[in-house]
Parts: structure tokens; sequence; C-alpha cells
């Protein structure tokens, strides 16, 4: 199972935190995860395998909704920032569309993320 994970700047440790707290669900469900660029380089820095793809801005978000797209990728956690702008947000809506178009579960802040986890155990 693949799971893409995204954060945008004020949500990487938010998101850190989070695998860490999952981090033996990853393991023992042999989950594979796909990043945006700078969100990857956090969760390596972790100790977490990752496929790191381009940031987001640069067109990673494109890059993770074309494997969404593809049937690659089985789930999306992204917590975003609501409260800052963001310049690729077109890039966003088009990934969050292509979740909803492929029936793949989108979890775009940490309470969803962790309901998503539950339904993994």
């Amino acid at each position: 199972m693949e799971i893409a994970i995204i954060a945008h700047d004020g949500k990487k440790a938010e998101m850190v935190q989070f695998l860490n707290e999952h981090k033996e669900t990853f393991l023992q469900k042999n989950i594979s995860l796909v990043s945006t660029g700078t969100t990857g380089k956090k969760v390596k820095k972790a100790g977490f395998q990752v496929l790191r793809l381009l940031s987001g801005p640069l067109g990673g978000d494109a890059q993770i909704a074309a494997r969404v797209a593809e049937g690659k990728c089985n789930m999306v956690l992204f917590f975003r920032d609501p409260l800052e702008k963001h310049p690729h947000e077109p890039d966003v809506l088009m990934l969050m569309r292509l979740c909803d178009v492929h029936d793949v579960p989108l979890a775009t802040n940490p309470a969803t993320a962790e309901l998503l986890m539950k339904g993994l155990l």
C-alpha cells in the first residue's frame, strides 16, 4: 500500500510527529511512503523511508495527483495550512479533485488522518 504525505511549511513538524506516532502501523502493514520534496526531506531526517518527488510548488503535488490517477497511491495525508496563501493552490485543488474522482481517501488534517489510520488496523 502506498500513502502520499504532504505538509505545508507550517504543518511539517506536525506531520513528522503524526508519522512517529504511527510508525508501528506503517511497518506492520508494509506501507510505502511517497512525498513532496521538502516534506520528504523532513520525514527522511526523522528516520522514515520515503520516495521524494518534487517540492509542491515545483510540481510535487501534481506528481502525487498523477500517482492517484494511475492507481499507484492508495491514500493521501495532506496537512494543509488554511491560514496561509499558497502559489500552487491550483495543483492542490487538482490533487483533491482526483482523490474524489478515483475514490482515494484524503485527510487534510491530523484528526481525519487519525481516523484513516484506525481504518488500517
